[in-house]
């Protein structure tokens, strides 16, 4: 690309009937030339299938995904071009971060999300963690990624069997063929986390539910850590089962040898509780405490049933209709 800035289109999943958008509204202020930049609202019911849609359209030679209410910094576009500046480089990705002004439950729930023994890797979703580098699947996250567009059509853009996670089998593809992802802690926006806990608790068993599915359609190797939370699960349940059988007291220490990884368990949350709130956010970190174990087991129960679900493609559902707008600058 030399030091030309590259044409950009900007691709927003929204539902049908969804105004006051504010991925729109700060896609408007970004600091990029409007001849260069196209915005395109993709409105409908099964995102994989709105982003599809919208990729065949789009102009742009690097695309920009967002979800509706990712608030982009008015400098992240030209921050991606430069990084696109190399040939090898095809896709590039940071975290969504709490807006300071959000409640405090949601400020609570991205303490969680942001935590290592919660999302392990993956908190490079949520938080700035180190500096830039090259990255993979588990810590970019299609809210706030921008990708070149050619090489998005030559793989069919995203597997519509999947949502979510259908940009994390995408991203596998593109390292397989030997491309570059790069994590840039700078290149954020703002996106609030979820506002209660019923709709916390569900978006953890959708993020199971996702992985399990995309290692059905896609297993590798690197999914191989995702299968601890549901492992965790059966865990547990064994764990009652054994308390509640009658042992002879000869076997009895078996009930308290198969309790030590509990006990460690709960020391690691414990450890990462007291790392939380060496950052001031002592209350906080507190009520984060039992949501930290709670994202384990809903995560795994998501997942076991991620491992039984009927896969079937958005696309092919005769329902599924996306309606494109060009949003004028």
């Amino acid at each position: 690309m030399n030091n030309r800035l590259p044409g950009v289109t900007i691709i927003i999943a929204a539902r049908p009937g969804e105004a006051d958008i504010k991925a729109v509204a700060a896609a408007r202020q970004l600091d990029y030339p409007p001849e260069l930049l196209e915005i395109i609202v993709a409105r409908g019911r099964q995102p994989s299938v709105q982003r599809n849609t919208a990729l065949r359209a789009a102009r742009g030679e690097l695309i920009y995904f967002l979800d509706d209410d990712s608030v982009a910094p008015p400098g992240n576009l030209r921050r991606a071009a430069a990084h696109f500046s190399d040939a090898k480089v095809q896709m590039v990705g940071g975290p969504n971060v709490c807006p300071p002004d959000a409640p405090p439950l949601e400020k609570t729930f991205a303490l969680v999300l942001g935590s290592w023994i919660a999302f392990g890797p993956s908190r490079a979703r949520y938080t700035p963690v180190g500096s830039l580098r090259n990255s993979g699947e588990k810590e970019l996250i299609l809210c706030n990624l921008s990708a070149r567009r050619e090489t998005l059509v030559e793989l069919g853009g995203f597997n519509e069997k999947l949502y979510p996670n259908e940009e994390n089998a995408l991203m596998d593809d593109i390292q397989k063929r030997g491309g570059r992802l790069l994590y840039d802690p700078d290149f954020f926006v703002h996106r609030r986390p979820r506002s209660t806990l019923k709709a916390f608790v569900k978006m953890l068993m959708t993020y199971g539910r996702g992985r399990a599915e995309q290692f059905r359609l896609n297993p590798t190797f690197g999914s191989a850590p995702n299968f601890v939370p549901p492992l965790f699960c059966v865990y547990l349940l064994a764990l009652i089962i054994l308390e509640l059988l009658p042992l002879a007291s000869s076997v009895a220490p078996v009930k308290v040898f198969a309790a030590a990884p509990l006990a460690l368990y709960c020391g690691a949350i414990i450890l990462q509780t007291l790392v939380l709130m060496s950052t001031g956010e002592i209350v906080r970190s507190l009520l984060a405490m039992p949501l930290l174990a709670a994202s384990h087991f809903f995560y795994g129960l998501g997942f076991w049933r991620g491992l039984f679900t009927k896969i079937n493609s958005g696309g092919d559902k005769p329902s599924v209709e996306v309606v494109l707008e060009n949003i004028h600058l």
